[in-house]
């Protein structure tokens, strides 16, 4: 059986792996300069945040816990299916403590409304959210994020750890999808 290349499915790149790591630095500085003399907790929300999560923490300077979560509302599909899952918690103590939680694409804002509220009612001192990817999807009523890496049009993207139907998250840049390796 012959697979093909993912390069083959995308339609166009939006963000080179070049743009992403420069981005993502400039983030690990500013939240470097946010929790200095801190120590935040970082929670990646697994899958598609773990190539930003790890990139973001390293790119910062100060001392951290990181854990992972894992919430989705997608489930294999291009489109949120309006209700939020979470298979991992957190295994840290979040009361008293600067928490930052690192989503990998906000769209609907189901999913990270749907984690600050879980997370606030342990009492943390602080929550701060950071996103790779914002979406403009014109959806009423959606958090706001306190970082954003980059802001793209209501399209399907994969790579850097975003994916569909887990392929694709091991491109080094984002693409848009072509339409018909999903419809």
């Amino acid at each position: 059986m012959l697979i093909r290349s993912p390069e083959q499915d995308i339609q166009r790149i939006l963000f080179t792996e070049e743009e992403i790591a420069a981005r993502v630095a400039e983030i690990g500085k500013e939240l470097s300069a946010r929790f200095a003399g801190q120590k935040p907790l970082m929670l990646c929300v697994l899958r598609g945040a773990a190539f930003f999560f790890t990139d973001l923490c390293r790119k910062m300077d100060c001392m951290m816990d990181m854990d992972f979560i894992s919430a989705s509302s997608y489930f294999d599909g291009t489109k949120s299916s309006g209700t939020v899952r979470l298979m991992k918690d957190s295994s840290i103590d979040m009361t008293g403590r600067h928490v930052v939680i690192v989503e990998d694409i906000i769209d609907t804002g189901l999913t990270l409304s749907y984690l600050k509220k879980l997370f606030a009612v342990r009492e943390p001192l602080s929550i701060t959210t950071v996103t790779f990817l914002d979406k403009q999807t014109g959806e009423p009523n959606r958090e706001n994020v306190d970082y954003c890496g980059f802001l793209i049009p209501d399209e399907f993207v994969v790579g850097y750890g975003l994916d569909y139907a887990d392929y694709y998250r091991n491109l080094p840049y984002i693409g848009v999808l072509k339409e018909e390796c999903y419809l």
